[in-house]
């Protein structure tokens, strides 16, 4: 008789580490195996150089806070997307005492968040935005200013030999973060392979069955060896960024019909100017352009990568039919399914902004993003900036009733109705909130363990807020933040 894994995790990036390292601590004797298709982990969207390093937690992404008919600022998703982000916090905040983390700021570190908008009514809009969010203890600490001299104090790169005249609405969160997502899942691999967990690499899952047993029959390609092996498994998470989609149609689970993807390639401009890299301790968001991809709102960023500051500028979005980085240029068109065919046809027809932008960011000249770029650093020079290309990112395309399919924001759970399999789809801000995420996919996939007094004591102890709310609660809230910033080494 085939052995049987308790789970089995798809892909080696920060979302399947964190479910992975959960689980074993839910259920320290499950068997657990981990596949993924590439030589190494953390290579694909948790690579540092393929994310923007944001610890997204709505402090300056202007897109999580829309502007609602009546002029009101809709902060809905702001609130849950900060407040899932201080879980996190407290999930690493427990991980670094556990010494499963470094206990150096290899993988969190301060930088100040920024919204920089111009023009009267996105400084109105701003304004609007930041009473509303700093009603709530998340935000309260935000500051706002449209005076040039006090602006200039927190970005002076930004500010030097600017038109004084030029109005400017700016807000400011001392608490951001920068997060290397590719040093926590590194990291994380390692403690989980000393704690009986089955890392292969070099291995890709070509196919997902379903059992008469409720169990999964996973068919896995050893590439180096060029030999495929069967593995049976009570539960799978799908969790392989845009490698997901394509399993999830293999899967032939119902919940999966309708759903698509879009994908969209990033480019960044890296500064090669070690002087200019020291000048700017912030990262600076703005408005996407019209039309623009939610996730491709541009900014000015300081990052940590590989122990050096870095400073990057973007993203610039491109076309590509890859849904991976190491993908293969037919990703997209294989993904063509019939009950998926009208609901991206629709996206497409009411999205042509959308299509237009990307061929025009396509057609960019290197003088074109030079000018992009000079209107965050005036004083920016080409040669000082080389572009180089990030990861690939797919955005979740499903069916709608009224619109007929629809392009989504953010990371969708696509669960079997037995619970068996769950599958992660979509981008940014996944990697931020990927304990909530993976807390979700619990609810979903194992209620009656998570009902039980020995789960929820256990997930008090990884994250103590749990089953409490940090946007109706301010006092457990600035407890958290403090508690948090203490181990981790960050501002409150």
């Amino acid at each position: 008789m085939q052995s049987q894994k308790d789970i089995t995790i798809i892909g080696a990036g920060i979302m399947s580490v964190t479910m992975g390292v959960i689980m074993k601590k839910l259920i320290p004797d499950a068997k657990i195996t981990i596949y993924e298709k590439l030589d190494k982990v953390a290579a694909e969207s948790s690579d540092s150089w393929n994310n923007a390093g944001t610890g997204h937690s709505a402090f300056c992404e202007l897109n999580y806070t829309p502007e609602q008919e009546d002029g009101s600022i809709n902060i809905d998703k702001a609130l849950q997307i900060a407040s899932s982000f201080e879980i996190s916090r407290q999930f690493w905040a427990y991980l670094k005492k556990q010494n499963h983390l470094p206990q150096q700021d290899s993988f969190i570190k301060t930088v100040p968040h920024m919204s920089f908008v111009w023009g009267e009514d996105n400084i109105s809009f701003l304004k609007r935005r930041h009473e509303a969010m700093t009603s709530y203890a998340l935000f309260e600490n935000m500051k706002y200013s449209e005076d040039f001299d006090e602006i200039a104090s927190w970005v002076p790169m930004m500010m030097k030999n600017r038109d004084r005249s030029e109005k400017i609405g700016v807000t400011r969160m001392e608490a951001g973060t920068d997060v290397n997502f590719d040093n926590i899942t590194k990291s994380l691999i390692e403690y989980l392979k000393s704690n009986g967990v089955e890392v292969y690499l070099n291995h890709k899952v070509k196919n997902l069955s379903k059992q008469t047993d409720g169990s999964w029959k996973i068919t896995i390609k050893d590439i180096e060896a060029r030999k495929n092996k069967i593995e049976y498994s009570k539960f799978v998470f799908v969790g392989s960024g845009g490698g997901s989609l394509p399993l999830l149609q293999k899967s032939g689970i119902k919940e999966g019909k309708g759903y698509g993807g879009f994908p969209v390639s990033g480019m960044f401009l890296r500064c090669t100017n070690k002087e200019i890299t020291e000048h700017h301790q912030a990262k600076v968001y703005g408005k996407a352009a019209e039309g623009a991809p939610p996730m491709s709102m541009p900014h000015l960023d300081e990052r940590k990568i590989e122990g050096e500051r870095s400073l990057l500028f973007g993203p610039y979005a491109g076309l590509s039919s890859k849904f991976l980085k190491s993908g293969s240029y037919m990703d997209l068109p294989l993904s063509f399914r019939l009950h998926n065919l009208w609901p991206m046809l629709s996206v497409a027809r009411h999205n042509f902004g959308l299509i237009k932008y990307l061929v025009g960011q396509v057609l960019q000249s290197p003088k074109d993003r030079l000018k992009t770029l000079r209107i965050y650093f005036p004083e920016a020079k080409m040669e000082d900036w080389e572009l180089y290309t990030a990861g690939q990112r797919v955005q979740i395309m499903k069916k709608d009733k009224e619109k007929g399919g629809v392009l989504k924001l953010g990371t969708e759970i696509i669960s079997s109705s037995d619970g068996s399999m769950a599958v992660l789809l979509g981008a940014s801000p996944g990697a931020s909130t990927a304990v909530s995420i993976m807390l979700d996919v619990l609810d979903t996939c194992f209620a009656e363990k998570m009902a039980t007094k020995e789960w929820k004591d256990k997930l008090k102890e990884m994250i103590p807020s749990y089953g409490q709310s940090l946007v109706d609660d301010p006092q457990l809230c600035r407890d958290t933040r403090k508690a948090t910033a203490k181990e981790l080494n960050l501002v409150e």
